[in-house]
């Protein structure tokens, strides 16, 4: 099958400075998590988040676009844009070979609250009248392809925490299968909203904010781990056709060599230890690659009892005797999670792995848990001279199961 490069990356983060500024503040260790109660609105739980406060929809968008486009949209547009102004696509491109692949969790969440407020008032009032069109769950893939032209295959995939994951993986294929020459794909989610926010707190999967410092209330694989911290945000890739990339003399940035997807089917929300054990081994078996030639994982690492500890298990249970000299790390600890952008930017930061020969660490991670025992990177970033290949999970409630792997670029 053809190889699939990776030309062109763009992110929205709660860090500025795009890529870089996302890059260089994981790296550090350097928490975007704040406590609710900072923000200037009102109406939300005691708890944090990873929330962005420096995005000015006006510098990207007309009035008249605005009024169709919700803030995840905002944010896959102009993460859309930012990618392939880095590809730098020719202009003569056959755009029917172009495709558009989104991965987002709840959609288009802003919207939905407007929408319940104007209806239930007080007093209740009339819904506007692109509220449908606005907060359908496919509009940002819909948006993304009348800002490009693209005529390809425009797919939105709606798995959770998995969605971003399979967007790319699925992106991944429609090339392998010769169905595209270019594919635009990533996630993006803003579900910052005080109804989604409370209705994560009352799941009683939330982390307890820190009292002492907000900023470290995640903390993935440690023995003081109380839940998850949610974030927002956007990343997309543009991927092609290997020969097609060198052709044009574009600028390879990785090569994607493995995809998996699958199900536990055991529980909505429970993770399974052999569901996540399936994936990575069918994604190794996908990029033709042992256990013992995977140099760094981005673990899924939400913070929550449940989760830390089956995924800990799974890749022990994958990795057998490499396990213990496997570099795993959690950044969901600084950027929170982003749900179906999370496992977009977490393919973005392994791949930077590749790029820096480097690992970022687990911030916030004093305590290992026992059940979790694995190579942690913590403290700060580790060297890892000669990485070749990073593999990152994403496990999804529902059982949606998502393993990408990447190999450096020659």
């Amino acid at each position: 099958m053809p190889r699939v490069a990776l030309t062109g990356w763009g992110v929205i983060s709660p860090w500025a400075d795009g890529v870089e500024g996302l890059t260089e503040a994981v790296f550090a260790g350097r928490s975007a998590i704040r406590a609710l109660s900072e923000r200037s609105d009102t109406g939300w739980p005691d708890r944090t988040a990873a929330w962005i406060d420096h995005f000015l929809p006006r510098a990207h968008f007309s009035p008249a676009q605005l009024a169709t486009l919700d803030r995840t949209s905002q944010f896959a547009v102009v993460a859309g844009r930012d990618a392939l102004q880095m590809a730098a696509l020719p202009e003569d491109i056959d755009l029917t070979r172009c495709g558009v692949h989104v991965g987002t969790g709840m959609g288009s969440a802003g919207t939905a609250q407007e929408g319940f407020l104007r209806f239930y008032g007080p007093p209740p009032g009339r819904l506007k009248p692109l509220t449908v069109p606005t907060g359908m769950h496919n509009a940002a893939a819909a948006h993304i392809a009348l800002d490009t032209g693209f005529m390809g295959a425009n797919l939105t995939y709606c798995c959770a925490c998995a969605s971003a994951a399979v967007a790319i993986g699925e992106a991944m294929r429609r090339i392998r299968y010769g169905e595209a020459d270019v594919m635009l794909c990533g996630g993006a989610e803003a579900l910052l909203y005080p109804s989604v926010v409370h209705a994560w707190d009352a799941l009683r999967t939330l982390a307890d904010k820190d009292a002492a410092a907000p900023e470290r209330s995640c903390k993935p694989f440690d023995a003081r781990r109380s839940g998850l911290v949610l974030g927002e945000g956007a990343c997309f890739f543009v991927l092609e056709d290997w020969e097609h990339a060198e052709a044009r003399g574009a600028e390879i940035l990785a090569e994607l060599v493995g995809f998996a997807t699958g199900s536990d089917s055991e529980h909505l929300t429970r993770p399974s230890v052999a569901g996540q054990a399936r994936a990575m081994r069918a994604a190794l078996q996908d990029a033709h690659l042992k256990p013992e030639q995977v140099g760094y994982i981005n673990a899924h690492g939400t913070a929550t009892h449940a989760n830390d500890g089956a995924e800990a298990a799974a890749i022990r249970d994958v990795f057998g005797d490499h396990a213990p000299r496997l570099p795993v790390s959690s950044t969901k600890a600084v950027h929170g999670h982003l749900m179906g952008a999370a496992a977009a930017i977490e393919l973005l930061i392994a791949i930077q792995a590749l790029r820096r020969q480097e690992v970022p660490p687990t911030a916030h991670l004093q305590v290992v848990d026992a059940e979790c025992a694995l190579d942690h990177v913590i403290g700060a970033a580790r060297p890892t001279p000669g990485l070749q290949v990073a593999m990152s999970n994403s496990f999804a409630f529902g059982g949606t199961t998502g393993v990408l792997i990447a190999r450096r670029a020659p």
